[in-house]
């Protein structure tokens, strides 16, 4: 039979699990099922060094830390170039207001190479320092700061000047 753990694991799994998964979303470019992969991924790392992780002071940050490593490590691998699809579904937003800018700058990140992909997610998506950022994906300070410059300025490329157009009324 198997035990419940009693040290707040499930607790943490359960809040946590919905805001890695967005963070997956928009690292893969939309591509929900690595999205999803990704996330059972760093829930089962998280799982077995639960001990350890539980006590640091932030295990959310090290969560999205695992995440975002799983992340890279996947796009080293030969088989990560491969799709099934390079569409996903366009499913209403529940709230309906943004969805058109939503796919919109979904598409443009999955234009982009996965560490710059990396370095806009956790920069402005969970609004880390460049510190932090270069902490999680082994980088030094600069190489951050560059890559992020380049890789927001081939967002703006990729998405032109006015994004107006996108926005609902």
């Amino acid at each position: 039979m198997r035990h419940v753990r009693a040290d707040g694991y499930p607790e943490f799994a359960a809040a946590r699990a919905g805001h890695l998964y967005r963070s997956a979303c928009l690292l893969t470019g939309g591509d929900t099922h690595l999205a999803e992969d990704l996330v059972q991924e760093t829930l089962g790392r998280l799982y077995v060094k639960w001990g350890r992780v539980s006590r640091v002071g932030n295990p959310a940050g090290y969560a999205q830390t695992v995440l975002t490593r799983a992340f890279l490590a996947h796009q080293r691998r030969r088989s990560s170039t491969e799709r099934a699809t390079d569409t996903f579904p366009d499913l209403p937003d529940p709230r309906g207001a943004d969805t058109p800018l939503r796919l919109t700058l979904v598409q443009a990140l999955a234009q982009l190479p996965a560490k710059d992909r990396a370095v806009i997610v956790l920069r402005y998506w969970e609004d880390r320092s460049v510190e932090e950022t270069a902490d999680v994906m082994n980088a030094s300070s600069a190489a951050v700061r560059t890559r992020c410059v380049r890789a927001l300025t081939r967002l703006r490329e990729l998405l032109g000047e006015d994004l107006g157009e996108y926005a609902a009324p």
